[in-house]
């Protein structure tokens, strides 16, 4: 199992020097990004472990650029990876004392405003100044063919107008009042027609104006997200041009930065070799140019990409080129590890009731969603994998003991009861037969599933996992996106590291023949 999420390994620490100069403009080719990434990859050693090259010291101002980098190409890579991106507004804890102050100097604020209007007669100093905020508000709302709506803001909201009026006693400030919250009902997305609705409910002006703001706010959070979805298709096609160009700048100034990608290649290149993958498949002629014996470069990355569903995030630094997704990964690992779970105890299940309940509508889905309750959080430290399993046992077998019931088949008698409760507690044991055998046939799938990405049709789903069929093609979807985009974008580098793993690996192989 993976270690808890929450002690991950320090590797972030890389992230923060990824990035610098943001504004500067995109004008290298491709071709000759290639060729700067042959230069700039780390070259071949005796032994497998990279070499590192001393790191240069940095000024202050440059740490503070570089952040300032790695923030806006984090929030592009968010952006395209993730299709539900949405911008939110920030909640401050309830007791923290950033609230408390936050709070303090609105109260402070808005008591102002309601003594101001209070006074006899009343000054409109702020009441004007937050005229003149709304004012800007709605116009930044506004496309440029909406001139009829730009000329009544602007009109209406006239502030200097408006000071002549509060001068002679003649402002009417809730008719001001009455005309915003009808343009604001006139440009809002139709989610928030019921915020307009309650505001023509208050009576107080001061009240009146936090709520204002209030819906505000949250119109221009509509409009941010509205910009989003707009930007994405373009960001798309930009983006990973963006992302090379911007490493590679850094791996110009910090050499070592693909050390844990090549120690990373280098593993997944001695795995295939262990497994007898010494030939190249009929589809690969992408590899090395030695011909039959070299490993394919396909290969080997969807070798590496498999092992990061396998990562120790606690003790392990996570690939260079991956960090920004380092999360999204952990998280696709743990779904797996908890759907391998899930997928062990419904083949048990089945494999003991025999085909009595196989084709019971529903049977399979209650089991799958009482075993997902049981198994919540089974990755926080006071998790007791034991007691859940036996308490999964005992609800199992309640429900196979129902159904069979309700289907006029007979009950599971005490022993086989126990039978099935021992090889559902089983289940958790890292030497569980049963639990192997699904997740090789997961690993399988999506090893597959990785080799089928550019292909129409999606392989089969291996026998056994039919019950996890469609938890387990969502997870694929995701982790096949986030690899196709970062083979997009780092496929360069891994090229230029594999072309050296790889050279070394059939120089190896020749050797050893010609010794023979």
């Amino acid at each position: 199992m993976s270690q808890n999420p929450d002690k991950l390994n320090s590797s972030e620490e890389k992230l923060n020097a990824l990035e610098e100069d943001e504004e500067e403009s995109l004008d290298n080719s491709d071709q000759s990004d290639r060729k700067r990434i042959r230069q700039s990859a780390p070259g071949s050693h005796r032994d497998d472990t990279p070499k590192s090259s001393p790191s240069r010291p940095v000024s202050i101002e440059e740490l503070m650029e570089t952040a300032k980098g790695v923030t806006n190409m984090a929030l592009a890579h968010e952006i395209v990876v993730n299709g539900d991106f949405q911008i939110k507004p920030a909640e401050l804890p309830e007791h923290s004392l950033e609230k408390k102050v936050r709070d303090i100097v609105h109260k402070a604020f808005w008591d102002c405003l309601e003594a101001q209007l209070k006074e006899d007669p009343p000054t409109y100093d702020h009441a004007i100044k937050l005229l003149g905020e709304i004012k800007e508000s709605l116009l930044s709302f506004l496309l440029p063919g909406h001139t009829r709506l730009r000329s009544q803001i602007t009109e209406v909201l006239d502030l200097d107008l408006i000071k002549q009026e509060a001068e002679n006693g003649a402002l009417d400030i809730s008719k001001l009042v009455k005309f915003v919250i009808g343009m604001m009902g006139t440009l809002c997305a139709p989610a928030r027609d019921e915020d307009i609705k309650k505001l023509k409910d208050i009576n107080e002006i001061v009240p009146l104006f936090r709520a204002i703001f209030s819906v505000l706010d949250l119109m221009k959070m509509d409009m941010a997200n509205f910009a989003v979805s707009s930007i994405r298709p373009k960001l798309m096609q930009q983006s990973a041009e963006y992302e090379r160009k911007k490493f590679q700048e850094f791996l110009e100034k910090q050499p070592n930065s693909l050390d844990l990608v090549t120690k990373w290649l280098q593993e997944a290149a001695d795995d295939l070799a262990k497994l007898g993958h010494e030939t190249l498949p009929p589809h690969c002629n992408d590899g090395a140019t030695g011909g039959a014996s070299a490993l394919c470069f396909t290969a080997v990355q969807n070798q590496a990409y498999l092992k990061l569903l396998k990562w120790d995030h606690v003790n392990r630094p996570f690939p260079e080129t991956l960090l920004m997704d380092q999360t999204r990964f952990l998280e696709m690992q743990l779904e797996l590890e908890q759907l391998l779970l899930v997928g062990t105890v419904l083949l048990v299940t089945f494999s003991a009731a025999g085909p009595a309940l196989i084709d019971v509508p529903g049977f399979a889905e209650r089991i799958k969603t009482v075993v997902k309750v049981l198994l919540t959080g089974m990755h926080l430290p006071s998790f007791n994998l034991k007691e859940s399993l036996a308490t999964v046992g005992e609800k199992v077998c309640a429900e196979v003991n129902s159904c069979l019931s309700q289907h006029g088949f007979t009950p599971f008698s005490a022993e086989r009861e126990a039978v099935l409760k021992g090889q559902i507690q089983a289940v958790g044991s890292p030497d569980n037969s049963i639990s192997k055998l699904i997740d090789s046939r997961i690993q399988k799938f999506l090893e597959n599933y990785l080799a089928s990405s550019h292909q129409k049709s999606l392989p089969a789903i291996p026998g056994g996992l039919g019950p996890i069929q469609r938890e387990l093609e969502e997870i694929a979807a995701k982790y096949i996106r986030l690899v196709n985009y970062n083979r997009m974008v780092f496929s360069p580098y891994y090229d230029a590291v594999l072309g050296k793993i790889l050279t070394k690996e059939e120089s190896q192989i020749v050797g050893k023949s010609e010794e023979s």
